[in-house]
Order: C-alpha cells, then sequence, then structure tokens
C-alpha cells in the first residue's frame, strides 16, 4: 500500500498563504466579537456558518449566521470579554485550523469578572469561516454569573 501524501513534507507557499488568510479571518471575527460589533464579524463568515458548542447545557448546534446572530446577541446581555488568540495547530487540510484561545471580561448581571479558556477547531471555505466547533469551561461562565 503506497501513500501519495507525506505527512512530514513541508506545506506548499499555497498552502501556508491559505493558511496565513485563514488565521487573518479568524482575527478579525475575535476583533468584531470582543467589539460586540456583529454586523462586522458577519463578513468574516458565510451564510451557511454553523458553530456547535458540544459543553453548553445543553449542547448548541447554531446553524446559518442569523442563528448565530441571534444566540451571541442574548450572550452579549450577559458577558462582555476580549478574545484573545493563542496557539494556532495547523492540520493537513489547510482550511482547518485547531486554534486557543482566551476571553477576558466580565459577566454584566453580577459586575465578576469571566474569564475562559477555548479550543476551538474552525473550517474555512474560500477564505471565510463556514464551521466552528468550540470546547470551553461551562463552569467559568457559572461561577462569573454567581453573585459575590
Amino acid at each position: 500500500m503506497t501513500n501519495d501524501t507525506d505527512a512530514t513534507a513541508e506545506p506548499s507557499t499555497a498552502e501556508s498563504a491559505q493558511r496565513r488568510a485563514n488565521f487573518a479571518c479568524l482575527e478579525g471575527f475575535f476583533a468584531a466579537l470582543s467589539r460586540q460589533d456583529l454586523e462586522a464579524a458577519r463578513p468574516f463568515c458565510h451564510d451557511d456558518f454553523v458553530l456547535e458548542m458540544p459543553y453548553a447545557d445543553p449542547p448548541v448546534r447554531l446553524e446559518g449566521f442569523e442563528a448565530y446572530r441571534a444566540s451571541v446577541d442574548v450572550a452579549f446581555q450577559t458577558f462582555v470579554f476580549e478574545l484573545t488568540l493563542g496557539e494556532t495547530n495547523d492540520c493537513l487540510d489547510p482550511d482547518l485550523l485547531i486554534v486557543e484561545y482566551t476571553s477576558a471580561g466580565e459577566a454584566v448581571p453580577t459586575g465578576q469578572p469571566y474569564a475562559n479558556h477555548y479550543i476551538g477547531l474552525w473550517r474555512f471555505r474560500d477564505g471565510r469561516i463556514t464551521f466552528g466547533r468550540e470546547f470551553y469551561n461551562p463552569d467559568a461562565a457559572r461561577k462569573a454569573l454567581t453573585p459575590a
């Protein structure tokens, strides 16, 4: 059995450029979310964008940018935070990034600090986000929403 793909091979220049463009797209998306500006976030996503949050209670799958927008509009009434990108792990597929990131801010109802650590799988098509799956610690949100 032969394998035409060498996992240790250096990525092509085109793949490297594609990864950089996808990362820049994610940076722009996170910057818009940190400003709570969903209209500025929209151009970074395809209309058929899907976000899954398996650790939400109950787990959430938001299909389409409008479903995402409706959910995030509610979240912004509860949490104000800034997202900071951390380590990025490239995959063989240049349109898939695995990214670690953090949030820092506060829970609006309690004024308590809110901080979380995320691992996200982000898929891109034509330089825009098509899919995200976000893993985070739901206890951080519960703690921030508990009055001191």
